[in-house]
């Protein structure tokens, strides 16, 4: 098998296809797990599904309901569920090996080779990677402790609207108040500040004025110059409240807070302050990487690389559990040990890893998520043109956000709600975002085809109809 089979033969050959919504099977089975399983479950409180199994960018229930999956595991599964070139080597290594702390194995080297090809070009062949555990949160701890061992300061800056993880060290990091609240104190000295959102954040001034960055070099957004003023007081104002800061830790796009992608300048002028300071930039690619926006990073659109990177989800190929950490080899500071942790050697997870990537370049699927994701957003616009109700559609790539207002103007999360119960009623499995759940989130696998996409696209556009008049 050269590099499996093209993406037209990933899928169920009939999808959608659901009737009664959720079947007795589902229905069976979630009653089962409320009485057993955790009370945080959440997931099957927005879409009531017990999933049987999958192919490409389609999903089957238990009740034999399939449907088109614009979800991906939360941006996991990239190269779809079950791609069978990533599953030739799952099969082979399990059979060979599983486990094996940070002992070098030939999978482990190569897809520390394999990140080094598709890495960030002011890390590309000057990097080491560390591996962490089974969630993003991992590489987001090792993060901060990297920062925190070159610079030695205790003080980081993350963004409002940010989401990094559910560790003491991310979940500070991460913006939202009510995620964390019963959990204070965290970490300490973190100090958020504005996220550039032109829909929500345009205001009106001279940008230039206010910039961080030489007025022949500012992109002109008024957003984005006020977010970088920001940045810059904490790290240089004398007031500034940070007295030693140890990096800057941002989403080159951020999804939970609601696929906001930011304006031209804007990581270009943290790179710049982060260098005018000598404090690391550290990148949270964990959603975004790894093609899903059409590039391997969506820091690359903007031409601009950071200190530290971090990545998961879509990692470990057709959903392993595997996160790591791309450093610049100048941070490389460790001793033995200094950084540990069981789960570092996770060997299936990083064969896996190794063939999605060049699943991804064999069928060229950057370009492929570029030219769909170009499309589903044009179709999604054509919709909204007639409704003041669809404020915004966004995204890089197959990285998509739908951000829907009220008839006052106010964020409704209730219309995108109705939206998801609409889409799942259909066959179409679509999730939300946003600080206040009123942004529709599309990230399906990179598989996803033209034909399945429209098909998708005639439900969601009758969703959004539906919910909006």
């Amino acid at each position: 098998m050269v590099a499996g089979p093209p993406i037209t033969e990933l899928h169920y050959e009939i999808a959608p296809d659901v009737e009664t919504v959720p079947g007795p099977k589902t229905r069976r089975l979630l009653e089962k797990q409320r009485e057993i399983d955790s009370s945080a479950v959440a997931y099957p409180n927005d879409i009531p599904i017990a999933f049987e199994e999958g192919k490409g960018a389609t999903v089957r229930d238990v009740d034999g309901n399939t449907y088109i999956d614009m979800f991906a595991g939360i941006g996991v599964l990239n190269v779809g569920h079950a791609n069978p070139y990533v599953l030739e080597a799952v099969e082979e290594q399990s059979k060979k090996l599983v486990h094996t702390v940070d002992f070098p194995t030939e999978a482990r080297l190569e897809l520390i080779e394999k990140l080094d090809e598709i890495a960030p070009s002011g890390l590309r062949g000057q990097n080491r990677v560390v591996f962490g555990g089974p969630t993003g949160s991992d590489a987001v701890e090792a993060s901060i402790k990297l920062a925190k061992y070159n610079t030695g300061g205790d003080g980081l800056i993350a963004f409002r609207g940010s989401y990094h993880g559910a560790t003491p060290g991310a979940m500070t990091l991460t913006s939202n108040k009510k995620f964390k609240g019963h959990y204070t104190p965290l970490v300490p000295e973190v100090t958020h500040v504005r996220y550039p959102t032109p829909t929500a954040d345009a205001g009106t001034g001279d940008a230039e004025a206010i910039c961080s960055r030489p007025a022949a070099e500012c992109c002109g957004s008024f957003s984005c110059a006020r977010a970088l003023e920001e940045v810059q007081a904490v790290l240089e104002d004398p007031y500034g409240g940070l007295a030693n800061p140890a990096g800057i830790f941002v989403e080159p796009i951020q999804g939970e807070g609601g696929i906001i992608v930011p304006p031209e300048g804007f990581l270009q002028g943290l790179r710049d302050l982060a260098d005018d300071n000598d404090v690391p930039l550290m990148f949270d690619e964990i959603q975004s990487g790894l093609g899903r926006t059409g590039q391997w990073w969506a820091s690359d659109w903007h031409g601009v690389s950071p200190d530290i990177m971090t990545s998961a989800k879509a990692l470990g190929g057709v959903g392993f559990p595997l996160s790591a950490t791309m450093y610049h080899e100048e941070l490389d500071t460790w001793g033995p040990g200094d950084h540990a942790g069981t789960y570092r050697g996770h060997v299936v997870g990083m064969r896996a890893g190794t063939r999605a990537i060049e699943y991804i370049q064999e069928h060229d699927l950057l370009a492929h998520a570029r030219e769909l994701g170009e499309h589903i957003r044009g179709r999604l616009r054509e919709a909204g043109e007639d409704s003041e109700r669809v404020l915004d559609v966004r995204g890089k790539g197959l990285f998509i956000g739908v951000e829907f207002v009220d008839e006052d103007g106010q964020p409704d999360g209730d219309a995108v709600d109705d939206i998801q119960q609409y889409c799942f009623e259909h066959g179409v499995l679509v999730w939300t975002a946003g600080r206040h759940s009123n942004v529709l989130r599309l990230i399906p696998p990179l598989v996803l085809t033209r034909e399945l996409a429209d098909i998708a696209l005639d439900v969601l556009v009758d969703a959004i109809e539906h919910a909006t008049n």
